[in-house]
């Protein structure tokens, strides 16, 4: 029987390179995920990670693994691991971004082990994404699980499940990859049970079985075929139904092995007209993501990692996410799958292309992020380019039948930013920086960036800039929307992110998202949480902070406004102002238009008379079913503190995100509140952050992450003349 054991806890790091003789009194505890420093969420050098670390962790063999293989699995570290056990070397891994494993079985002691991992963190130019300029930081450490897996000589490998005629007959064929370790050949059989998923009743279940002839230290892959299943329920945006495909492996000594792969049944197309999931066409609309987070860089638990997903498909209200420009967490795609979110999932890489080895790197990725992910139904494209790259028929050929050898089920990309680049891949996959859409050369077609790094803005830049800001992600989106032969727009991006000094605005970051680095919405965000319909979710979100003198005209005219309702009412304090309707002459396409109110620049008194609150009302059917008010007083009144989760596990490595803002009367957050914010943690738990924080721009965040015992977590939040704000965090 298989065995997973986690591995996360009980490590102990030390930020220089030492060896397996050197005491643990140098070395100092931690938990995995880890990063090799903990910054600041700007204003820092990539040099302060670029280092060579060690990890090391001591443990006794597990009882389960007597006369079994034992293999240690990274789901990643940050980017070349050399491993070691009891001082022997087992072997490296160069890159950052994909899986790797090693057999420990053969140096393993009876008593206590020594696992060590020498961590080269630098940014070195034969592994990719390295080689020239890259904009984005890849931080430091193990930054992902670990765990031991403990097996039978003869197991399970890996598992595809490829579905097929979904929409007429379902069916499902599961290639089941054998590893025999043995110096003979091994009888087995293999019994292959479909559950609907978190289902397990014997009512509910399907099954094949079929027998095999594994060859001695080799492997073999034996296919088992669902035929005529009936029932199956369609993975879709809104149902995202999961299957889970259940291996036993027997022989004559009994049950060797059991394997559990989770999958969907859906058909997802890229056509010359469109984009098709189980034969409806989508129009796309998305954001692309950096796995990086403030403070922590890349080495965020699952539940950060699912909060991601749950903040693109619920706050921001988008269907599809390119994972910009590498494999992303496991947890992070898991939780795209049970929301019903696409995912674009692509290789390391940024415009760069190095030599022989390094391009065999490249393939090696693509190997193990196919290998890795291809049975999440929320992956519908596999991008086997380098992002921005220039033509290499060679390489692009082969990343591309490489792809569909591994996985033939799905359609591959390959993004560029040339409109005359070589078309190798499935879909053609562009980068349109024309501030508009350019009329695509080649279908399907697909926009994976635009916007973004060509308007650059703060939360705390001036209206005017955070307004032009929102309007350039919705005149490309609404223009896409219009036009059949473009699939979708996949929007730069999501969440400001940390860089290079080539790159960004001279403090490390690079403030292109819709959202800041704390994932806190800007202007911009608002373009997409308007496109959500309003049966799930009614909303007026107003794109200024409603003062009379920050435009450089002075007064907020015109006023847009971006719900998804069908009429607005604005009222200046208890007056009616007037009642409007979406703008549809100027955006014909979007689903949901912004409001545009004009006027009142003429309709305000007097420079510095009588300037009122605003009050937006949201009706549908002629009912009011949103409203926001803003206050004309924009001094600070609330000091709001929030905590994502008010639950933790109390594993050391489980973190929470500690949302602060500075607000009007309500609620509304004031831009231009500059102040310390202090912090006081009481309990079991560690503040992670900056504190005292230089609130800038009205919004923050920092983690809390829980200590290995249960108890409770106080956070008190203090701010210059502000009443001071508390949460509270349980940790089981």
């Amino acid at each position: 029987m298989r065995t997973i054991i986690p591995f996360n806890d009980q490590w102990l790091f030390a930020p220089e390179p030492l060896d397996a003789r050197t005491p643990d009194d140098r070395f100092k505890a931690v938990t995995l995920p880890h990063t090799t420093v903990e910054l600041p969420h700007r204003n820092f050098d990539p040099s302060e990670y670029g280092f060579t670390s060690t990890y090391r962790k001591r443990f006794t063999m597990p009882a389960p693994a007597q006369g079994r293989r034992v293999f240690i699995e990274f789901d990643a570290a940050m980017i070349a691991a050399t491993v070691s056990l009891n001082g022997v070397q087992l072997g490296s891994n160069e890159g950052g971004y994909t899986p790797f494993s090693f057999d420990l079985t053969d140096h393993l002691r009876g008593g206590e082990n020594l696992l060590q991992v020498e961590l080269d963190s630098s940014e070195r130019a034969d592994i990719p994404p390295f080689g020239y300029v890259v904009d984005y930081l890849t931080f430091s450490g193990i930054y992902r699980d670990v765990r031991l897996v403990i097996v039978d000589n003869v197991h399970v490998e890996n598992v595809f499940t490829r579905t097929s005629d979904v929409l007429t007959a379902p069916k499902l064929s599961a290639d089941v990859r054998l590893r025999n370790a043995n110096r003979f050949d091994r009888a087995v059989n293999i019994r292959a049970t479909l559950h609907p998923y978190l289902q397990r009743s014997s009512a509910n279940a399907v099954t094949q079985e079929v027998t095999a002839l594994v060859p001695p230290a080799g492997a073999v892959t034996i296919t088992l075929q669902f035929d005529n299943l009936t029932n199956i329920h369609l993975w879709s945006l809104d149902d995202p139904k999961l299957y889970t495909l259940e291996i036993e492996v027997t022989a004559d000594s009994g049950l060797v092995d059991t394997y559990t792969t989770r999958f969907g049944f859906r058909e997802a197309l890229f056509k010359d007209d469109g984009f098709y999931l189980n034969g409806t066409k989508i129009k796309l609309i998305g954001l692309n993501r950096h796995q990086m987070y403030p403070y922590i860089g890349a080495a965020a638990p699952q539940r950060l990692q699912c909060r991601d997903a749950e903040i693109l498909k619920y706050d921001l209200g988008v269907n599809i996410v390119r994972t910009s420009h590498y494999p992303q967490s496991p947890h992070f795609i898991d939780a795209c799958d049970q929301l019903g979110l696409l995912v674009m999932e692509e290789i390391p890489g940024w415009q760069f292309i190095g030599d022989a080895d390094w391009k065999g790197i490249v393939l090696r990725d693509v190997d193990a992020m196919i290998t890795r992910d291809r049975n999440h139904p929320s992956i519908v494209l596999w991008g086997v380019r380098i992002n921005e790259s220039w033509d290499d028929e060679a390489l692009y050929t082969a990343t591309n039948a490489l792809a569909h050898k591994l996985d033939p089920t799905r359609q591959t990309g390959g993004v560029r930013y040339f409109q005359t680049s070589q078309f190798l891949e499935d879909v053609f996959t562009y980068n349109d920086f024309s501030n508009t859409v350019v009329e695509p050369v080649n279908t399907p077609h697909l926009i994976t960036e635009h916007n973004g790094h060509m308007f650059s803005t703060k939360t705390f830049d001036n209206e005017e800039r955070q307004v032009e800001h929102a309007l350039r992600h919705l005149r490309v989106q609404d223009k896409q929307f219009g036009m059949g032969n473009v699939t979708g727009a996949i929007g730069w991006c999501a969440f400001d992110y940390n860089t290079h000094r080539d790159f960004g605005s001279g403090d490390r970051m690079c403030y292109h998202g819709v959202m800041d680095i704390f994932r806190l919405p800007k202007f911009a965000a608002y373009v997409y949480e308007s496109q959500i319909d309003p049966k799930v979710r009614p909303l007026v979100r107003a794109a200024t902070f409603w003062t009379p003198g920050d435009r450089a005209a002075n007064g907020n005219d015109p006023l847009v406004v971006f719900s998804n309702c069908e009429e607005l009412e604005v009222y200046l304090g208890d007056q009616l102002y007037g009642r409007f309707t979406p703008d549809r002459e100027t955006y014909p396409s979007i689903t949901h238009a912004p409001f545009v109110v004009k006027g009142l620049a003429h309709n305000l008194t007097h420079w510095g008379e009588n300037f009122n609150d605003l009050h937006l009302v949201g009706l549908i059917n002629s009912q009011p079913v949103a409203e926001q008010w803003i206050a004309a007083n924009g001094l600070p009144v609330h000091l709001v503190l929030e905590a994502d989760d008010t639950e933790l596990d109390a594993d050391g490595a489980d973190m929470t995100r500690l949302v602060f803002k500075v607000t009007d009367k309500y609620g509304n957050r004031l831009p231009y509140a500059i102040m310390p914010i202090s912090f006081e943690l009481q309990g079991a738990g560690d503040l992670v952050g900056e504190n005292p924080f230089p609130l800038v721009g009205g919004q923050g965040a920092l983690y809390v992450r829980a200590h290995t015992s249960p108890g409770t977590i106080t956070v008190t939040a203090s701010a210059p003349r502000l009443p001071a704000a508390t949460v509270t965090i349980i940790t089981r």
